[in-house]
């Protein structure tokens, strides 16, 4: 339930049977908070100053480009970092379908990820493609060419945890590649 629905459910009488369920219900559905993907980039774009510019560019090509599913990012917190003036630090679970792709792409900050389940098959410029298990991470600098990302696993799904930190403020944390 949305927390902002908690205070006014205080204030519903009491009525006879289960009708303060479905009024809780009613107020529950009309003060949805960043429920879906994309309204709650939108909501921590706000949060971190971006000016309203998502946080997550389309500027990438879609997996659907290369017939496989595509790689879902959902953003957990966006904070300033006091200690490092004009810095923030975004964390993010990124979900892979069984065989799902992630095109290349760059980040306009450093970016640390840990596996948190599957394996994780990815490719850095330069470098060999690595597989990653659960509970094993990797770094990006800033602005590196990241190749790709996969789960090559037909039947199971992968997830990573992403912890981006960048210029607050700074828009788009995926960049296209070139």
């Amino acid at each position: 339930m949305n927390p902002r629905a908690l205070p006014l459910l205080a204030h519903l009488p009491r009525l006879p049977g289960n009708p303060t369920m479905l009024a809780a219900i009613a107020v529950a559905l009309l003060l949805p908070g960043p429920a879906t993907p994309r309204s709650a980039i939108d909501w921590f774009a706000v949060i971190c100053g971006s000016g309203g510019d998502p946080l997550l560019s389309s500027a990438s090509p879609a997996a659907s480009a290369t017939g496989r599913p595509a790689s879902t990012v959902k953003i957990l917190s966006c904070e300033a970092l006091p200690d490092a003036p004009g810095k923030s630090v975004t964390t993010a679970i990124v979900d892979f379908p069984p065989l799902g792709f992630t095109p290349a792409h760059r980040h306009p900050g450093s970016v640390t990820a840990v596996v948190l389940e599957g394996t994780i098959r990815s490719q850095l410029a330069g470098g060999p493609p690595i597989d990653y298990v659960s509970g094993q991470t990797w770094f990006e600098p800033p602005h590196t060419l990241h190749l790709f990302a996969e789960n090559p696993d037909p039947t199971h799904p992968a997830r990573f945890l992403a912890t981006f930190v960048a210029d607050t403020g700074c828009g788009a944390l995926v960049l296209p590649p070139d």
